[in-house]
């Protein structure tokens, strides 16, 4: 068998902002990491893996993007980006990015729009929905945080879904302007030399257009979240074609100079029979799957978790 790095090789994950700070504001920053690619290439990784670097509130440490292309100021310019790139790529290590494309953060320019006014170009953007009578939310979908995931917006007097912090509205991957914006947000980090691309909760993209309530099966008071079926905002139907379209893009630019990009996504919530059926030539190249983590520390256990994963990828 060929080899290939993302699959044979050793992927490093850095958390920017505690890696290597390189001009002693107690913060990491992308001018570290480049300080340190000597390092690393000694440890023989093949990539490495950033977490968030765009520009972001911070109130859920750079999974509230504000800014898809761009980098946050604390971690450095997009020069410095072009140089870790540039230098990474000497030393034969790939950089894979953290895309965070299933919500943005509220201060993004985007959601300012959308919120201001039912009119508004952006206001489908997002997902937005009229309340109840008596100001209930319009579904019984949850935060993974606890609570309802609608927020009320006072100035359009409607709800917007989150399915994390409120601080982090869903987009819309239903409308066609969003698909395509982030598409070309794919195309920006490629253009600059970018290999690769982690997907933050990439199975949450889509929910039911007709924002139908989950099933329960549980009854635990104050566990709202995990006590749904959640079939109406996870793993829906069409996110296979997106995942279709991402994988096009990403091998129109391997076939232009041969440097395979790779595209990973992490599921959330499902099982391992699903994340294997979002990988394929046609799709992701991997997915993550957590039933190892969340297994007991138990021999017995984790090799449940690895025949049932060895079992759900096929011969």
């Amino acid at each position: 068998m060929a080899y290939l790095w993302h699959r044979h090789g050793i992927l490093y994950q850095i958390y920017p902002r505690s890696f290597a700070d390189s001009n002693g504001d107690g913060i990491g920053d992308l001018n570290g990491i480049t300080g340190r690619l000597d390092y690393l290439a000694d440890l023989g990784i093949d990539a490495i893996w950033l977490s968030p670097v765009y520009p972001s509130p911070d109130f859920d440490f750079g999974y509230d993007v504000a800014n898809y292309v761009d980098i946050d100021p604390k971690f450095g310019t997009l020069a410095d980006f072009d140089r870790l790139v540039e230098e990474a790529h000497k030393r034969n290590i790939r950089v894979i990015l953290d895309l965070v494309l299933n919500h943005t953060s509220d201060q993004h320019p985007w959601f300012i729009e959308s919120r201001s006014n039912r009119d508004n170009p952006k206001r489908d953007w997002y997902l937005w929905a009229d309340p109840l009578p008596g100001g209930k939310p319009p579904n019984n979908w949850q935060s993974v945080f606890g609570g309802s995931g609608w927020e009320f917006n006072p100035a359009t007097q409607s709800c917007y879904f989150h399915m994390f912090y409120k601080q982090q509205p869903d987009l819309n991957w239903h409308h066609p302007e969003v698909r395509q914006a982030m598409l070309d947000v794919f195309r920006f980090w490629l253009d600059r030399g970018v290999d690769g691309f982690r997907l933050d909760v990439f199975n949450l993209f889509f929910k039911c257009p007709d924002l139908t309530s989950n099933p329960s099966f549980l009854s635990l008071p104050g566990y709202g979240f995990i006590s749904q079926r959640h079939i109406n905002d996870c793993d829906r139907p069409e996110l296979v074609p997106l995942l279709g379209e991402i994988r096009t893009l990403l091998d129109g630019y391997t076939a232009r100079d041969g440097c395979e990009r790779y595209v990973v996504g992490e599921t959330f919530l499902s099982t391992a029979y699903k994340a294997a059926e979002y990988c394929g030539p046609d799709r992701l190249h991997a997915a993550f799957n957590f039933e190892l983590l969340n297994s007991p520390f138990r021999p017995g256990s984790f090799l449940t978790a690895v025949q049932r994963w060895e079992h759900a990828l096929g011969p």
